[in-house]
């Protein structure tokens, strides 16, 4: 390994796994996943996802694979389920510097193009989260950037065979971490990127279609196999539910339930905070290179990556801040050549200009001492994390239901939302889940030793005494929730 590839081993090293485990699961994303790869690693069903009990379909099941496996492996410990998401970040930022050096790029570019990823607030952050969108941020990385580097290399007559074994790896990942979309983030640029080739170039390959769409049926394979298994166990509509009504439905917003509907702007008003603290260095640089496409036709690719990818997910009806995270990559590769144009013109300019001479002959400590500052400012967050805790974690309300499982009672949830599967992760056992209130009487009238957690913004009546409130927990001072029992 060179050295500039160690250094941002351990920088990546740094950044990604820093106090990745001094904090609880926060918030509903963490809560819910944990708690399905717990469920999985209890009941050891590695086919059908459940969430609280019930299947859950929204997504296929990577990630919650890698959770349960790092906990039969670590342990139930927060750390353990955030491996997964800290070593796709971790190895999307080596991937991008390995493919900008393969194709000929510049050490000193590949390794600022990565390090801005790295150092992106959005990516690093979702990158140190429980959750399935690093590895499609990785799927999609691999793929598109194996893709071009095929691409390339049958122009040059070289072999393609690994780069595209590696496009077929990608596809795996991320249509096994979130099935069509996984597809369809990077269909959707290679269909670009052909057709603004053809344009160009002004002729029609038909292998350059042929040779990324058979090796997608290839990468397709695994999550086929799942969808078998799947369908052995709940028949066309548990098929259904993952590849039409979450996938299809999200994008179309006939599936209401999903949530996370926001107006088509949404992601325009997000542009000032997607890329932080490298996102002017992105946006300038998409003007200022524009000319230079043609000629350069890796800056083609990563254009036609974040534009037809922001297109895509600006039509979606469900829109999140972090399903931005799989056009970082590119978005790094623009700030990074974006960058160099900078430099260059300061040096044309460091003949007449005292201050651009300064610049010029210090750049390189003072990007160093720049990316410095950012890295600290990311460390001494992830070492005050923990204090986010009193807000955002259910770990109060995990602590009580253990405290009243120590005492021989028997924990029921009632009406449960996703935050709550935290106590089948805390707890390590599955918990049992009421849905009526005839369910709730019926369960603390059948022995003393129930009790049943009921959240107070359901405005639930009380139940009738012999059962009282045995405590009270309140999460973010906002969320209340009572323990009801004898």
């Amino acid at each position: 390994m060179t050295r500039p590839a160690l250094l941002l081993l351990l920088l990546g090293c740094l950044l990604f796994f820093f106090g990745l485990g001094n904090h609880e699961l926060q918030g509903s994303t963490e809560s819910r996943v944990a708690g399905i790869a717990m469920e999985m690693h209890l009941t050891q069903d590695w086919v059908t996802p459940h969430l609280l009990g019930e299947p859950f379909l929204e997504k296929p099941p990577l990630s919650l694979w890698l959770d349960a496996g790092a906990i039969q492996l670590f342990g139930g410990t927060p750390l353990a389920v955030r491996f997964a998401s800290a070593f796709a970040g971790l190895f999307t930022v080596l991937a991008l510097f390995a493919f900008l050096r393969k194709i000929g790029r510049p050490t000193l570019l590949a390794w600022t193009a990565a390090a801005m990823l790295a150092t992106m607030a959005s990516y690093l952050g979702n990158a140190r989260q429980v959750g399935e969108d690093a590895l499609l941020s990785l799927g999609v990385t691999l793929a598109l950037l194996a893709f071009f580097r095929a691409t390339e290399q049958r122009a040059q007559g070289n072999q393609t065979v690994g780069a595209w074994c590696v496009f077929a790896l990608g596809i795996v990942i991320s249509t096994l971490s979130k099935g069509v979309l996984g597809l369809a983030l990077p269909g959707i640029v290679i269909f670009v990127y052909l057709v603004s080739q053809s344009l160009i170039d002004k002729r029609f390959t038909f292998g350059d279609w042929l040779r990324p769409a058979l090796f997608t049926a290839i990468g397709l394979i695994p999550l086929l196999i799942w969808l078998v298994l799947l369908y052995q166990r709940g028949g066309m509509q548990a098929v259904g539910e993952i590849l039409w009504a979450n996938s299809v439905g999200r994008f179309s917003g006939s599936f209401t339930s999903a949530g996370h509907y926001e107006p088509f702007y949404y992601y325009l008003a997000k542009l000032p905070e997607s890329f932080l603290p490298w996102n002017l260095l992105v946006y300038l640089g998409l003007w200022n290179l524009r000319k230079r496409l043609v000629d350069n036709r890796h800056l083609l690719f990563a254009t036609v990556w974040i534009l037809a990818q922001f297109t895509l997910l600006t039509l979606a009806s469900s829109k999140r801040m972090v399903y931005l995270m799989s056009m970082a990559p590119a978005a790094a590769i623009i700030a990074a050549e974006y960058s160099a144009v900078i430099l260059e013109w300061l040096r044309r300019r460091s003949a007449t200009s005292p201050f651009s001479a300064r610049l010029v002959k210090h750049h390189r400590p003072l990007a160093m001492g720049l990316l410095a500052l950012v890295v600290c400012g990311y460390l001494a967050a992830a070492a005050l994390e923990s204090r986010s805790d009193v807000k955002n974690s259910f770990k109060p309300l995990t602590d009580q239901v253990i405290e009243l499982q120590a005492q021989g009672k028997q924990v029921a949830l009632y009406q449960p939302e996703e935050r709550l599967a935290s106590t089948v992760f805390y707890t390590r056992r599955q918990q049992q889940v009421l849905m009526t209130e005839t369910e709730l009487a019926a369960f603390l009238a059948a022995s003393p030793d129930n009790a049943v957690i009921v959240d107070q913004g359901l405005k639930v009546p009380a139940p009738p005494a012999p059962a009282k409130v045995l405590a009270t927990i309140t999460i973010g001072g906002k969320r209340v929730y009572n323990f009801y029992g004898q």
